[in-house]
């Protein structure tokens, strides 16, 4: 790997402020953005790393109405929480803004002013949906339909969530407002367009040519799928009361689109950075030489590698995005994380019930990160990243050194013996680290660059376990000496590159090896040429544990709290049937409905829910057939006291006359259940009244 520093601008998905931040925007946007920030900075190259908080759009006016407030008191209450959460995480933005800043008001209407005077956009009178109850065009997320490529009936106006097919809200099939629940009409509006067809040449050579062998498979082929389903003119404004106003003639109560808007949040937070350092923003986005990056979630590939790379390309002077690294979703406990259904484990909840613990959160998204596909994060696993990993490995190394060096050296870093064929071994293994890391980091394999940390501490580990300086030290007391001097690199080594993965631990970890009292502290490219990076005379500090083992007490505190939301949503979806038609009592006092013994139960031959069942009414022993096959195994319910409904009409179901039916009803789940006498106080042929 090259040496010589460069430029980079690194950007991470602006989040939405209409709500907290979780473990699945951690794992697919921030925690590797931050990893591969870090580890340039280490390098010495010049990093802007920035983000900031997405304040326009539909979200923000939809969680406005739900709450009953507007939507800047929205935006402030949440852009608070979620820049804490990134403080609190470790997240080393250069800058982390708001799109609600005049600054980025200003970026953005600039930017759609020069392309609307370089006549870069199609001006068009179109149909859109209107909620004539509410009186207002329904954008996006006001309206939602069934989604015309794959049929899910939940999609909005912009997005298909099922399938991540990209949307016009005129696209979906039966739409109804989210507002009023009525269905919209279409009426006629103006609006502002960025022809991505006239994109379409440009942007197959950019990408298909340019960037078929750098870019991951699950980014490239999306974009392609795109490309050959071919491109489409893009509004590039909405009917809205919430967001920037389009600043040219004819533009009044229309707002840019939240996803024309948005991406220039990169370049003024830039800006914003860029004037309070006292440097120049403009080889950030504007010099050839400066590496642009893109850190996404999979729903937003098309935007970062489409649309906002066509708008660059429109305006003329910008860079494009080098890589965008997009991963693919985090789910949770077997279930797709999701704000509404409260299934998932957001952040400022986890500080409050591991308050020391980020990094350990960090590793585990990190080691189990979604790169290729969906993956899923469990506490069962966190529980043994952290125990079997952090604490057993890396943090079992650390202990054994510094407790080892305080014990015989009183903390001073003894000055090595000769060293043997075992000790040159280790130094030179020692000194690969750097570059095998880099080579994962440098093609955003994040999860391989962490594991690769932990063999670091594995190779400590198995050259104390192999040299056992405790046995050693009654005997050869020189050899010992050399011994910590070798495991002391290690750890020092440990301490520096393990900063993009664990900054905490990194921070605690050189505190502990006084690292800041060394003349030249150990760089990231100064390891591989030296691994002897902890002098002999130098004193370090006592031991502290770098991890904690976590118990099943406290995993099985969050299993009980999912189970919680589990049940709570369920109760909640449950739909009731309404009431029927009344009866009278003459009606009821028809039914004749009396206690039965399952006596014999068999699967129906070529039907998947029919059981044929044989019951003790108490009069006779009958045949009924009823569609419970799916719910019950013939062995489990022979035997069971039923209520039976006796006097119902027989009819033939596949050849077999049944007799009767059985009464159930459904439990949360869905599940069918018996509607059970008491066992012991009835006989059968008992008459229910």
């Amino acid at each position: 790997m090259s040496q010589n520093p460069k430029r980079y601008t690194i950007t991470a998905a602006l989040p939405y402020t209409n709500g907290p931040i979780h473990i699945g925007h951690l794992a697919g946007v921030y925690v590797p953005a931050d990893i591969y920030s870090r580890y340039l900075r280490l390098k010495g190259n010049d990093v802007a790393f920035v983000c900031g908080s997405d304040e326009h759009g539909v979200a923000i006016s939809m969680k406005a109405k739900k709450e009953g407030i507007t939507p800047q008191q929205v935006i402030d209450k949440y852009h608070a929480i979620i820049k804490k959460s990134f403080s609190d995480f470790g997240i080393s933005f250069d800058n982390y803004s708001r799109t609600s800043a005049n600054i980025h008001h200003k970026t953005a209407s600039d930017f759609f002013i020069k392309l609307y005077d370089e006549g870069k956009f199609l001006e068009e009178v179109t149909e859109q949906l209107y909620d004539e109850q509410a009186k207002q065009f329904l954008a996006d997320r006001f309206v939602i339909g069934t989604c015309p490529k794959c049929g899910n009936e939940e999609a909005y106006g912009d997005q298909c969530e099922k399938c991540g097919s990209s949307l016009n809200a005129t696209d979906l099939i039966n739409p109804r407002s989210t507002i009023t629940g009525t269905k919209p009409v279409l009426k006629e509006t103006k609006h502002w367009f960025l022809p991505l067809d006239q994109h379409d040449e440009f942007l197959r050579k950019w990408i298909l040519e340019g960037h078929k062998d750098d870019w991951k498979p699950n980014v490239y082929g999306q974009v392609k799928s795109w490309l050959d389903d071919g491109l489409k003119p893009r509004a590039v404004t909405r009917d809205l009361d919430w967001g920037i106003p389009v600043p040219v003639e004819g533009g009044e109560g229309k707002v840019l689109y939240v996803w024309f808007d948005a991406p220039i949040g990169y370049i003024s937070s830039t800006k914003e950075w860029a004037e309070r350092e006292g440097k120049d923003w403009t080889p950030y986005w504007k010099d050839k030489d400066t590496k642009l990056v893109h850190f996404i979630g999979k729903d937003n590939i098309v935007f970062h590698c489409i649309i906002f790379p066509a708008m660059l390309k429109a305006e003329g002077s910008y860079i494009l995005p080098e890589n965008v690294p997009a991963n693919e979703f985090l789910n949770l406990e077997g279930n797709k994380l999701s704000t509404s259904k409260n299934w998932a484990v957001w952040l400022h909840e986890y500080l409050e019930e591991f308050p020391d613990k980020q990094d350990v959160l960090r590793y585990t998204l990190t080691a189990n990160a979604p790169e290729t596909k969906d993956n899923d994060f469990t506490w069962k696993d966190f529980q043994a990243r952290n125990n079997n990993e952090l604490v057993a490995i890396f943090g079992n190394f650390i202990n054994r050194v510094v407790v080892l060096t305080n014990k015989y050296y009183e903390g001073v870093i003894p000055q090595p013996d000769k060293f043997n064929k075992v000790d040159k071994e280790t130094l030179e293994e020692l000194k690969k680290y750097p570059s095998i890391i880099e080579l994962s980091v440098e093609r955003y394999r994040f999860r391989e660059a962490s594991q690769e940390l932990l063999n670091l501490a594995r190779l400590g580990n198995k050259y104390l376990a192999d040299e056992e300086p405790w046995k050693i030290i009654k005997e050869d007391e020189e050899r010992v000496k050399t011994i910590m001097y070798v495991a002391l690199q290690i750890a020092s080594a440990l301490a520096v590159l393990s900063e993009p993965f664990l900054p905490f631990t990194s921070t605690k970890l050189k505190n502990i090896l006084c690292q800041s009292a060394l003349k030249k502290e150990s760089t990231w490219n100064s390891i591989p040429t030296n691994a002897h990076l902890l002098p002999a005379g130098h004193k370090i500090g006592k031991s502290e544990l770098l991890f904690s083992k976590i118990e099943d007490t406290d995993i099985q505190k969050q299993l009980d709290k999912l189970e919680a939301t589990k049940k709570a949503n369920e109760a909640e979806n449950m739909e009731m049937e309404p009431q029927k038609e009344i009866i009278t009592f003459d009606d009821f006092s028809k039914l004749d409905l009396r206690v039965g013994t399952i006596i014999k139960a068999e699967k129906m031959p070529k039907a998947k829910k029919l059981l044929v069942l044989k019951v003790d009414t108490g009069i006779d022993t009958r045949t009924i057939v009823s569609g419970i096959a799916e719910n019950f195994t013939p062995e489990e319910i022979v035997g069971k006291k039923v209520t039976v409904l006796i006097n119902l009409a027989s009819r033939a179901l596949r050849g077999v006359e049944s007799e009767g039916m059985i009464l159930m009803t459904q439990n949360e789940e869905g599940k069918l259940v018996f509607v059970n006498p008491d066992e012991d106080a009835v006989s059968n042929g008992a008459t229910i009244r």
